[in-house]
């Protein structure tokens, strides 16, 4: 298969000598001493948890640690203010949506970026998650009033109940003497789940809703009053100089696209390390893409966006290595197995294929150009059909046996943590990713080893779950 390879330039952020940083501000989340009259929407919990079935719902658990807001359409909250202000700052937190949810991070209490459910949308506009969203002009036409809103470059959003990670990089107005503005404020970077997704923009105005006038410094505001969600890891830096646009000095980048269903073989790297190196990345027009070890049978890696990334593996003599293009969910720590024999519940897993008598076949395509993974372990013969949800809300695997044999395993997960929300839908890894397994599938063992802990399920001759992510 020829891929589609695009070279184009980019912008990259070069950060000047010398000390950029003062010193930086993690909010305590013991309590809520660092926020300016906080109402009563907003809480502390010691965890917290979205209902994929039902709107604007977080249940908590007692403690402290997550700032939570709760902010119905008949009870809704108010913006939480930091009691602190800042002019160029450095913002960087962990937030966790509801379905369906509405909410926002203010710069200054005046420059929005958007927070809410857009998981699976293969296109984002400025009032989705990660956009700066519009400003707003009420003297214009009706549908003229909202304007100059940035959609992200990407979709790389997160399921409900997921925690999404965003770093922000913000470039106060400048004032004269006089109090006469001499300079715009500008989004440096905004990198949200691992994905720069902005850059260099410049900002003419406070978006809609500000909370003031623009001015030299002003609190981090956090919307509460449109919908349910939860943050943590809040911290605050205060720059004394700002980072400054430039030219990349590496290569011009190869991307491949999957504007039609594609695939790449490359080396991996699933941890740092860690290498797979017989792999093989799938893609799709519904912009999820996933990457499989094809010597162990091992889902890798899921994740949104676009494709690949193959600079380091063509650019000169290049490594032999790709790179998703989109926020990446790791699904394993290093390739093993995904099928083995238990005698017990107490056997260990094996991270090799000694004695196993594991063979891998290859893959057969089908009719939509997309791969079915085959190989032989244990004297049965095994089609692994990994499919992208046509919503791009995840992936559907089919396991299926030509001959069960007695205490046959598969390895569903293995995490520092796991969580069982209700019947047969499972929070994976701190909420990195659900692992749902379809209706009538027996229970899962649950057991911790070495530390870790791993959901297992007795293989029959057919296996069905899905990874939402």
């Amino acid at each position: 298969m020829k891929p589609n390879a695009l070279k184009a330039g980019f912008a990259a952020i070069l950060w000047l000598s010398g000390a950029l940083l003062a010193h930086g501000q993690q909010i305590n989340l013991t309590d809520l001493s660092a926020f300016k009259n906080p109402a009563n929407s907003w809480s502390l919990a010691a965890n917290v948890m979205a209902d994929l079935n039902v709107e604007n719902v977080l249940k908590t658990a007692k403690g402290t640690g997550i700032l939570v807001n709760q902010s119905t359409a008949k009870k809704a909250g108010s913006d939480l203010y930091t009691l602190s202000e800042y002019g160029d700052v450095s913002v960087e937190l962990d937030y966790l949506t509801a379905k369906g949810t509405n909410s926002g991070i203010y710069l200054q209490g005046n420059y929005e970026i958007q927070i809410d459910d857009a998981w699976g949308l293969r296109s984002a506009s400025s009032s989705n998650n990660g956009g700066i969203y519009q400003r707003w002009d009420d003297s214009k036409p009706e549908n003229e009033k909202g304007f100059g809103g940035i959609a992200p470059r990407q979709n790389v959003s997160k399921a409900p109940g997921l925690w999404q990670h965003i770093k922000i990089v913000f470039q106060a107005p400048k004032f004269d003497a006089s109090g006469n503005k001499t300079d715009n404020a500008r989004m440096v970077s905004i990198v949200l789940n691992g994905v720069t997704i902005h850059e260099n923009v410049e900002l003419f105005g406070p978006t809609r809703g500000a909370a003031s006038a623009e001015k030299a410094k002003g609190p981090l505001r956090l919307q509460g009053d449109h919908g349910s969600v939860a943050f943590r890891n809040i911290s605050i830096t205060p720059l004394t100089e700002v980072p400054k646009p430039g030219q990349n000095g590496g290569a011009d980048p190869i991307y491949i696209d999957a504007n039609s269903n594609n695939m790449i073989r490359s080396f991996v790297d699933v941890a740092p390390g860690v290498r797979s190196v017989h792999a093989i990345s799938v893609g799709g027009p519904e912009k999820i893409g996933f990457s499989y070890d094809l010597d162990n049978g091992t889902l890798l890696q899921g994740w949104h966006g676009d494709f690949i990334d193959a600079t380091p593996m063509w650019d000169g003599r290049g490594n032999g290595t790709s790179r998703p293009l989109g926020s990446v969910t790791s699904f394993t720590a290093k390739p093993v197995l995904a099928i083995g024999k238990l005698i017990t519940g107490q056997n260990k897993w094996l991270t090799d294929t000694a004695g196993t008598d594991f063979k891998t076949k290859g893959y057969i395509v089908d009719k939509q150009d997309r791969p079915e993974f085959k190989y032989q372990i244990y004297g049965a013969k095994v089609t692994d059909a990994i499919k992208v949800m046509e919503s791009g809300q995840g992936l559907t695997r089919t396991i299926t046996l030509d001959k069960p044999s007695k205490d046959l395993y598969f390895l569903l997960a293995s995490a520092p943590n796991l969580e069982e929300v209700s019947k047969g839908l499972y929070l994976i890894r701190d909420k990195s990713y659900y692992v749902k397994l379809a209706d009538g599938t027996s229970k899962p063992l649950v057991r911790e080893v070495d530390g870790q802990w791993q959901l297992l399920i007795a293989l029959d001759d057919t296996l069905n779950y899905t990874i939402l992510f």
